[in-house]
């Protein structure tokens, strides 16, 4: 996730600081990592060197003063580009899942247990499924966690899938690794 644009989209509903910029993230996309306020600050400085925010003055809110930001033309051109840009998918998709399974598949002669593994991840992947369908379910879920809780989910139901695949495989995967 490009935080340059994020930011900048933060920003295109009117001027905002450096705290609300974090909060606000924090909110929109829940699933991800919150941003450090080092991050946002770093950022807010680079977008203002590259033209694309400015500064809008200072508020207080009776506390302690704060640089507001705002967006300018060429930021919001900028955003406008990046939000339709068509994002490549991967041509190769490999995961820690993934990497611990070929893992325990080329060690399993030293007492690694794929099928094992697979069954714990199934049981860890299950256990969230669960937490995100009870949280977009909840009646007082606002759109931005029903849908990142939603694409979350569509992205655990194909580990699911491919899990299960693996798992129905790892006879035939764990001999071609102990032929070679």
């Amino acid at each position: 996730m490009s935080t340059r644009h994020v930011l900048l989209g933060l920003l295109a509903s009117g001027p905002r600081h450096g705290y609300d910029l974090k909060r606000r993230h924090d909110e929109r996309f829940p699933q991800a990592r919150p941003l450090a306020y080092a991050q946002v600050y770093t950022t807010l400085q680079r977008l203002v060197r590259d033209g694309l925010v400015e500064v809008d003055g200072t508020d207080s809110d009776g506390g302690p003063e704060r640089t507001l930001y705002r967006s300018t033309p060429s930021g919001r051109h900028e955003l406008l580009g990046w939000a339709g840009e068509i994002t490549p998918p991967a041509p190769h998709v490999a995961n820690e899942i993934f990497a611990k399974v070929v893992v325990s598949i080329l060690v399993a002669d030293a007492g690694a247990d794929p099928a094992a593994h697979l069954l714990a991840q199934r049981t860890a992947h299950m256990t969230r499924m669960r937490e995100l369908t009870a949280l977009k379910t909840d009646p007082g879920a606002d759109l931005t966690t029903v849908l990142s809780a939603d694409y979350a989910l569509a992205h655990l139901d194909a580990d699911l899938r491919w899990m299960t695949t693996t798992a129905a495989r790892l006879a035939t995967l764990t001999a071609e690794v102990t032929a070679a």
